[in-house]
């Protein structure tokens, strides 16, 4: 997968997002592309600056996406961009 516009590092994921992903019949490799490519999914204007801000600064990203079943899906890279997690939101 390409990179786009930073490294995503180790790609992890918590079962429940695994499953999720398999109920929506959804691959985390859309999500992914859309997260690495600046598109924060369904996240409010000041969580889209912060994640701009994040971006050009060093910090962590989030995104939020919502699967065809209606889970919301987060992806959470890292700030030194070691890794990035797929996750519900009560498992943050």
């Amino acid at each position: 997968m390409s990179a786009g516009r930073f490294q995503l590092g180790q790609i992890v994921a918590t079962p429940c997002a695994l499953a999720s992903l398999e109920a929506s019949g959804e691959k985390p490799e859309k999500f992914l592309s859309r997260h690495a490519s600046g598109d924060w999914g369904d996240v409010s204007d000041a969580d889209r600056e912060e994640n701009e801000f994040s971006l050009a600064h060093g910090f962590r990203l989030l995104s939020s996406y919502k699967l065809r079943n209606g889970t919301k899906l987060w992806i959470i890279t890292e700030a030194d961009r070691s890794s990035t997690t797929l996750l519900l939101p009560d498992e943050y």
